[in-house]
């Protein structure tokens, strides 16, 4: 779950299965009653039907509590974080950032911090489209050292300069919920537009 919309809409699942919760947040649910195999059966349907899945590995729920995080950090706080992100990270799932960062490189085949960039390009493409901010602003809100970093990491990630990206009548986005997991995909479909 990546957003108060997919919240909502697994509550209204529990709901409709007469399941009372105690907490629905991103990528967890707490449920009141001890469940039966028929009922969680019908939950795991449930919740396929809507586009999640029920997750009963350990380390998958890991996985996705670390992406959570790293989602709800760069596209819903308006804050920045004043520690390092593995501190962070460390300390808000207590976990070892090393055995986090492992296991998300073994499973998602990628690190921890190419997902992180991977968000944060998201979201400043999100930030230019929306025209509200410079890209002085953007870089000091996406918690950059300067522009420089900013735009070196954006061409990287998607070949084009922020500037460039600004002026392109067809913007490419990706849900978030795609985010990092191929970035081969993104880089390709902004190289299409470069070549238009």
């Amino acid at each position: 779950m990546v957003s108060t919309r997919c919240k909502v809409a697994v509550r209204e699942e529990l709901k409709k299965l007469g399941l009372h919760f105690i907490v629905v947040d991103l990528g967890e649910v707490e449920i009141m009653e001890n469940i039966s195999a028929e009922q969680r059966e019908e939950l795991k349907k449930s919740l396929l039907n809507i586009g999640f899945e029920l997750m009963d590995d350990k380390k998958a729920v890991l996985i996705e509590k670390i992406k959570n995080v790293i989602v709800e950090m760069v596209h819903h706080t308006h804050e920045m974080i004043k520690m390092n992100f593995s501190d962070f990270l460390s300390e808000k799932l207590n976990h070892d950032y090393t055995y986090m960062a492992n296991l998300f490189s073994e499973v998602q085949g990628t690190t921890i911090e190419q997902f992180i960039i991977s968000h944060k390009i998201e979201r400043i493409k999100e930030l230019i489209i929306y025209d509200e901010l410079n890209i002085t602003e953007i870089a000091w809100k996406m918690n950059y050292s300067s522009v420089a970093h900013l735009s070196n990491q954006f061409k990287k990630v998607t070949g084009l300069s922020p500037s460039h990206f600004k002026q392109l009548k067809v913007k490419r986005r990706s849900p978030i919920e795609d985010v990092g997991n191929n970035n081969s995909e993104n880089i390709e479909s902004n190289q299409e537009v470069l070549n238009n």
